[in-house]
């Protein structure tokens, strides 16, 4: 699992490649997390994220009630199986997934 960031003013895109699962997760969290000063605006990358798990839906979670009290957060580029995973977990109602 990769975490590549990218930070434009207010905004940061973090591209998150490979498998976001128990083990990957809390590497993910301290990148994302550690980022979040000062980000009006959260964008999430899936284009290269082949695999999320309870433990990645978690992190999602964390990461959209931080950035609903500071500003806004986007997932896009996620491929038929994150998706699916979203709908069937009922996160598709909670997260912007584009």
């Amino acid at each position: 699992m990769t975490v590549t960031k990218k930070l434009e003013g207010s905004k940061l895109t973090a591209q998150i490649e490979g498998r976001l699962d128990t083990n990957t997760t809390p590497e993910a969290e301290k990148e994302l997390t550690g980022s979040l000063d000062n980000v009006k605006e959260l964008i999430l990358d899936f284009k290269n994220l082949d695999y999320i798990s309870s433990a990645g839906l978690r992190l999602l979670l964390m990461l959209q009630k931080k950035m609903n009290a500071q500003g806004s957060m986007k997932i896009c580029n996620a491929n038929a199986i994150v998706k699916e995973i979203f709908e069937v977990t009922g996160f598709s109602d909670v997260l912007t997934v584009e």
